[in-house]
């Protein structure tokens, strides 16, 4: 294991915004909230009354209008073309929680446009991650050329394939992409009937962040509305489509951008929100019968956090371990019993996926302590390890665990056949796509890295020779040298209220959870509470991690905070600040509400624990 790093010499310091407290008693008489909420919206920037009720309470009015969408008019005409002359169209997707959902989507957008006489003839294709790569392949544009396709449409892929764009091309093929990933700023755009991707240079739309099949779901908005306009006798699907197909929609939406990690800001945070109330009770089979196998309840809407570790992960584990079509029929079928076979199929292959994570973990762990201990801690570069027994299907989340517990970014690989192939993710302030491309090939560096690449900021897939890894160490390891400075390795931590235990009453709770739903760019908030005094002797839980029990100067609430060991090492991080009980601390946290009915309450998890300054003694 991972030799347990103690308390930093320099420790890290916590930062808060800075309000104006006449702003905040504005805000809080304004929406008849306490003031710590307030200033909690204020400090994320909504500052007037009607900004913060819009925030609090998203409706559909908060979607953009597709039409903003650069191509999105060519694409739609393209495809009702399509339908009437009932065209063979595939969608082409990916095998990750947002390239199946993006399928779902517009298969059963171009579906319902179609005359209720005259059914659409859609298919699609779901690459295998081991077998195919992620990316549009020319041996699979050959074969559905062959079987007659006309229209192609990719959905979270095909900003950058070049080749893909060529092939359909020659083969007769119209192909309009969808997609949210960055285009290269050199090649540009690859040639389509039409590329709706908010990412594109020129492209007016205000959410630049919209995951892959938030931009499906754009074109599926579109296709409709164009359908009920044009159509003499709308179904009733169509007629109601703002009341209850829109919505309806949107689950799927929700859980595609939880899963991808896109900011959850503006329209994406109204997206999310609304899709989660539409998860309270699905009707659809499929998401009913993974709701189950999860163990989320019904009749309650689930948090983003519940969508992002339990129901995610389930569906992603059809791409990683096998084949994701399994995703696509499940959200597809009507079948009851259809649905349960293929949501427990996918919960059996997390529980695999799981296991084979925890096997690479265990050679990772041993490769990160030869690495502290060599370097006298973790250099300030980017980690870049390999070893060819790693399943391709997991290196993502590896990927992620060793950025937990080496707050650097980081690189994982595994090959076969000559060929290396590996996923990244990265941290604050370093963008790892930009990292790539700058190694890739220069005027200083001639000699190409990558076969392919590419992603975004905070993560990336990529594959090379494996006799290119020599190379690809030794200029990322130039790169993180150079830009990988100490305060981005160790930043300030952003808190976002100081509060005193009584505050933590069941009203500021409710408004509290009014805030979510939290993921990147509206982060889950991070409170301080200070001059708290340890009453117990601290227990420690499975030798890892910790247990205190806190109490406030002169009040009488007593609380419990936890410290879950991830890259901080709780148990040594208390030795080496010399806690005991009645010693005075000040603790960074985020709350959490007991699951257990029978004790209900609140539990403190622990973000960083310092001791009491004197500045902060009470008198």
């Amino acid at each position: 294991m991972i030799p347990s790093p103690s308390a930093p010499a320099t420790p890290q310091t916590w930062e808060l915004p800075n309000v104006d407290p006449a702003a905040v008693l504005d805000l809080a008489r304004g929406l008849e909230c306490p003031a710590p909420i307030a200033a909690l919206l204020l400090a994320r920037g909504i500052s007037s009354l009607t900004s913060a009720q819009a925030f609090l309470n998203p409706t559909l009015d908060q979607l953009h209008d597709p039409a903003l969408l650069l191509g999105m008019d060519l694409a739609v005409a393209r495809i009702q073309q399509a339908i009437l002359a009932s065209e063979h169209i595939l969608i082409y997707g990916d095998y990750d929680v947002d390239g199946t959902t993006a399928t779902v989507l517009l298969k059963t957008a171009i579906e319902l446009a179609a005359p209720p006489d005259s059914p659409a003839k859609v298919t699609y294709h779901v690459p295998h991650r081991i077998l195919e790569g992620y990316g549009m392949q020319t041996g699979i544009l050959g074969e559905a050329a062959t079987a007659g396709v006309r229209l192609v449409i990719s959905v979270d892929t095909g900003i950058r394939a070049f080749a893909a764009a060529a092939e359909a091309k020659a083969l007769g093929l119209d192909l309009i992409v969808t997609d949210h990933h960055l285009p290269d700023d050199a090649e540009g755009i690859p040639e389509a009937i039409a590329v709706i991707n908010p990412a594109q240079p020129g492209c007016p739309y205000p959410n630049k962040h919209l995951c892959g099949a938030g931009v499906a779901f754009k074109l599926a908005h579109a296709i409709l509305l164009a359908a009920a306009r044009s159509a003499t006798n709308p179904t009733p699907h169509l007629t109601r489509l703002h009341s209850k197909l829109l919505p309806s929609f949107l689950k799927l939406v929700a859980i595609a951008t939880v899963a991808d990690s896109v900011p959850l800001k503006g329209e994406n945070r109204a997206i999310v929100s609304l899709g989660l109330r539409e998860l309270r009770n699905p009707v659809q089979p499929g998401l009913r019968a993974l709701m189950q196998v999860a163990e989320i309840p019904f009749n309650r809407i689930p948090t983003a956090t519940e969508v992002g570790f339990r129901i995610a992960p389930r569906i992603n584990a059809a791409g990683r371990m096998d084949i994701a079509d399994d995703v696509v029929e499940l959200f597809l079928t009507k079948d009851p019993v259809r649905a349960l076979t293929l949501a427990q199929k996918l919960d059996s292959l997390n529980n695999d996926r799981r296991a084979t994570e925890a096997q690479a973990l265990t050679a990772i762990e041993a490769q990160l302590a030869e690495l502290r201990t060599r370097n006298d801690g973790f250099p300030a570069e980017c980690i870049i390890l390999d070893d060819p027994d790693w399943h391709r299907g997991v290196l993502g989340i590896l990927a992620s665990r060793v950025v937990d517990r080496t707050t650097r970014p980081a690189l994982i690989l595994t090959h076969q056949d000559g060929q290396a192939h590996g996923s990244g993710r990265s941290i604050p302030g370093f963008h790892l796509l930009d990292a790539l491309t700058a190694v890739h090939q220069s005027s200083e560096n001639p000699t190409p890295v990558f076969t392919r690449f590419g992603g975004h900021a905070h993560a990336v897939g990529f594959s090379l020779p494996v006799q290119n890894l020599p190379l690809l160490r030794s200029r990322m390891q130039a790169l993180g040298t150079s830009l990988l400075t100490d305060p981005i390795l160790t930043p300030p931590l952003h808190c976002d209220l100081s509060v005193n235990l009584d505050d933590l009453d069941p009203n500021f709770l409710e408004w509290l959870n009014r805030c979510a739903p939290f993921g990147l760019g509206n982060p889950e908030p991070l409170l301080i509470a200070r001059g708290l005094t340890i009453t117990a002797p601290i227990r420690l839980i499975k030798e890892k991690h910790i247990s205190l029990t806190l109490q406030q100067l002169g009040r009488g609430t007593t609380i419990t905070a936890i410290g879950w060991t991830r890259h901080t090492h709780w148990p040594t991080r208390c030795t080496d600040l010399g806690l005991e009980p009645g010693v005075k601390i000040d603790i960074a946290f985020r709350l959490r509400e007991k699951n257990n009915p029978r004790f209900p309450g609140l539990d403190l998890e622990l973000a960083d624990i310092q001791r009491t300054s004197p500045a902060h003694e009470a008198p």
